[in-house]
């Protein structure tokens, strides 16, 4: 999903219409290389460092089960980062500067953010959107417009989602004093925060429609993904207990990938 989202960030500035010439071939393939290897980076470190919480919350997962070691999270989390980077260095400058600066959000929300509730949410949300920001660099060497709406879109269903993970988590993050959320405000509060970030996503998804940014082909797939988000918000807000958030946080990812395939087919279908 991070590949595409630059992939989709860079169709959205240049409304589908750029060259198909080898060098911006390769700028988007470099581009796709450097968002998937940073966010499989992040993802390594962030298992390393909650593989205690995780014998809680997530037993299941590579660390507590055994499967990869603690060390073995941090070597490939390394190799991932080098090659993102490198490969951002291949683009250009400012790629690498916004790629260097992702990396460096992400990694301070694994280390410390997560324990500050609400504003680790945002940090998490901010990882999620930069790739679609991380397009209009690939392709323009500069920031367009276009790609902050589409961010923003990500940036706010995301942080729906990392809300109610918290939720789903209670009963570990207490054990390490993180305040989420729903420890600090309790689980009620927070499956109506989360709700309110869904059904902001929403309505803003209108506003590619109402600016011509997209394509028709972008409209079936939108509205499944509002209908998801939308659904997830009277759910959760009905019953918020760790068994229905846990449903409500597959659901909202659900929702996501019909939103980004929304962004893929709205940008590149004419």
């Amino acid at each position: 999903m991070m590949g595409f989202a630059v992939i989709v960030g860079a169709f959205i500035v240049t409304a589908g219409a750029f060259s198909s010439s080898f060098d911006v071939l390769f700028r988007l393939a470099l581009g796709f290389l450097t968002s998937f290897t940073l966010a499989g980076a992040s993802m390594a470190i962030n298992d390393y460092w909650d593989r205690d919480i995780d014998k809680i919350n997530e037993p299941r997962r590579p660390i507590p089960s055994g499967v990869v070691s603690p060390n073995g999270s941090l070597v490939l989390a390394a190799i991932l980062t080098l090659i993102g980077l490198t490969a951002a260095v291949r683009t250009n400058l400012s790629c690498l500067v916004v790629a260097t600066l992702s990396w460096v959000v992400s990694v301070a929300y694994t280390t410390r953010g997560k324990r500050t509730g609400l504003p680790g949410n945002l940090l998490v949300s901010l990882c999620i959107a930069i790739p679609f920001i991380y397009g209009s660099y690939v392709i323009k060497g500069e920031l367009e417009p276009p790609a902050l709406i589409f961010a923003a879109l990500a940036f706010l269903s995301t942080t729906g989602r990392e809300v109610t993970k918290g939720i789903v988590d209670v009963q570990g993050d207490n054990t390490k004093n993180i305040k989420t959320m729903a420890i600090s405000h309790g689980e009620r509060t927070a499956a109506y925060v989360a709700s309110t970030f869904y059904i902001l996503a929403s309505c803003l998804s209108v506003l590619p429609i109402y600016l011509r940014l997209v394509s028709f082909w972008f409209v079936p797939f939108v509205l499944l993904a509002d209908s998801g988000f939308v659904t997830a918000s009277v759910l959760l807000i009905r019953d918020h207990s760790r068994e229905n958030a846990k449903r409500i946080k597959s659901l909202a990812l659900v929702s996501m990938i019909f939103g980004l395939l929304a962004f893929i087919t709205g940008a590149i279908i004419k």
